[in-house]
């Protein structure tokens, strides 16, 4: 089943239900893939990176926003974002452990020659294709840069 669909099957027991939480997210998450649509064209269908794409810029949205509350002293509405975002991160891929991020950062490092931490672009270059959707861009940065000093 894809992310579209499942997203629409959730909503459905979501309404059945009555989680509020969930059912408000999920529609926003339908509206939000709809639109992505009608951007395409009908002719086009959305394919799942693209939903899942859509998905991961939502939480983006919901975790700065929450900072962003937190910051001007709202953390009953910070804690609702927090709420959104766990309700989105299941729509998500299982994300990668340090462990398993560590590893291929090690391998696609010494698979693209990478000896230094000058080559800090060349590495994420080749790395974020592969971690796409399982990793947070700013977690493989920190890692990357971890490995990187400790090969100095």
């Amino acid at each position: 089943m894809g992310l579209v669909a499942k997203v629409a099957a959730d909503l459905v027991a979501a309404m059945k239900a009555r989680d509020a939480l969930k059912l408000s997210v999920l529609r926003m998450l339908k509206a939000e893939f709809q639109k992505a649509q009608a951007d395409k064209g009908k002719a086009v269908e959305l394919t799942e990176e693209d939903a899942g794409a859509l998905v991961r810029r939502l939480i983006k949205q919901r975790r700065e926003a929450a900072e962003q509350y937190e910051a001007g002293g709202a953390s009953d509405r910070a804690r609702e974002e927090l709420n959104e975002i766990t309700v989105l991160e299941a729509y998500l891929p299982a994300q990668l452990d340090d462990g398993e991020l560590d590893a291929l950062i090690r391998t696609v490092a010494e698979k693209a020659g990478i000896v230094s931490p000058k080559d800090m672009g060349r590495l994420m270059k080749v790395l974020m294709p592969e971690v796409t959707g399982r990793a947070d861009g700013k977690r493989v940065k920190d890692r990357a840069t971890a490995y990187l000093s400790s090969l100095t």
